[in-house]
């Protein structure tokens, strides 16, 4: 079956295209132009709506009241929750937990994959974290990196592993690095004490990514530039960033982009309560109290991940950062799929990518999805 979405301002990182229209054929996209369409079996008038591609989330550990962590049908609710607001391809973020939990859970998603194809697989935020940079993780499931539990994790996984968080000034983080990287899997840099030399080093190991940057890292300071700068002079490395007004000010946003165009992924880095109520939660084995949207380990002033949805940080982007709509767009879709090795069919509204897309209304609301040609909202 074809489909044709039409009469919309087609939008993605390449720029924008007026009276656009784009075909879906099954689960990937045939054509895309402007002006006369092409006949399909079925049709949908977008009445002059923004059409984007669907949104990729490298980093999220839940919403809608359900975490990913808990596996099984809560983690089916919370990937419905993000599916409704634009995200058509989810990695699923494990916080740290025990290495028992970790590989059982590796193996769940694995398994949910062979059905589901909207799921990328699986990005570890732990074990192998800084102590004293830890964040929301349980200080008693941080582990130094030795060559068996890598090698356990990565076997767990099935080759569904996309992405794991490490702290590269610990022992045995150089073998670690090599081992995931050999593996296929993306290294980075994240909730570490390491100075500027160290990431740099971990970058030409081959290291591509930041983990949300300027949180649970080291400064810039003028006489220690640190991680953030080893990435901004990297353009091998991509650098996250949580857009929710909490994370990160707007104005570091704007200046990370004009460093790194084309470089920097908007992740949500989300815990249950997004898309959610304020409340009480849990993010793997610690309590987060939720006030006014903002996540905090309960009874500190510590950040817990965020509430934040793609859709959220694609407006606060826009409206507030003031970014390009093109440069908005690409930051949620093309840049987070290049990161992870999709940018060949995730991310553009182009021939041969996949039949993912978002419809904003005048206020850039989301209020129509398409996911894998299928409509889901």
């Amino acid at each position: 079956m074809t489909l044709l979405l039409h009469s919309a301002l087609l939008t993605d990182e390449r720029g924008e295209t007026p009276d656009g229209w784009v075909l879906f054929d099954g689960d990937r996209i045939r054509a895309a132009g402007s002006g006369q369409a092409p006949d399909a079996d079925d049709r949908v008038d977008l009445e002059g709506a923004r059409l984007v591609p669907g949104f990729v989330d490298i980093h999220g550990h839940g919403g809608g009241g359900h975490a990913y962590d808990d596996g099984g049908e809560e983690l089916d609710a919370a990937l419905a929750t993000h599916r409704a607001l634009g995200t058509t391809r989810s990695v699923v973020s494990l916080v740290a937990n025990p290495l028992a939990a970790l590989r059982a859970s590796l193996g769940e998603i694995a398994e949910l994959m062979e059905s589901d194809p909207l799921v990328l697989g699986t990005h570890l935020e732990g074990p192998f974290l800084a102590p004293a940079k830890r964040g929301a993780h349980h200080v008693d499931y941080l582990r130094e990196p030795d060559p068996i539990t890598v090698d356990e994790l990565i076997e767990a996984a099935h080759g569904t592993l996309r992405q794991i968080t490490l702290a590269p000034e610990l022992p045995g983080a150089d073998q670690a690095i090599d081992a995931f990287v050999a593996a296929g899997v993306k290294v980075a840099v994240g909730h570490t004490d390491a100075d500027f030399e160290t990431a740099a080093r971990a970058f030409d190991r081959g290291a591509s990514i930041l983990t949300h940057a300027f949180n649970a890292m080291n400064g810039i300071h003028h006489r220690a530039p640190g991680p953030v700068v080893a990435a901004l002079s990297d353009p091998r490395v991509t650098l996250e960033l949580v857009v929710d007004g909490h994370h990160v000010d707007e104005r570091i946003v704007a200046l990370t982009l004009d460093e790194a165009p084309g470089r920097v992924a908007f992740i949500t880095d989300s815990m249950a309560a997004a898309g959610s109520a304020d409340g009480d939660y849990r993010l793997g084995a610690l309590n987060v109290t939720v006030r006014d949207g903002r996540a905090m380990l309960s009874g500190t002033d510590t950040i817990a991940g965020s509430t934040l949805t793609q859709d959220a940080a694609l407006r606060r982007a826009v409206d507030i950062v003031g970014l390009p709509w093109p440069d908005a767009v690409g930051a949620v879709t093309a840049v987070p799929a290049r990161a992870l090795g999709f940018g060949d069919r995730l991310g553009l509204l182009e021939p041969g990518y996949a039949a993912d897309a978002v419809a904003l209304d005048d206020d850039s609301r989301v209020f129509a999805v398409w996911a894998a040609g299928e409509r889901i909202r």
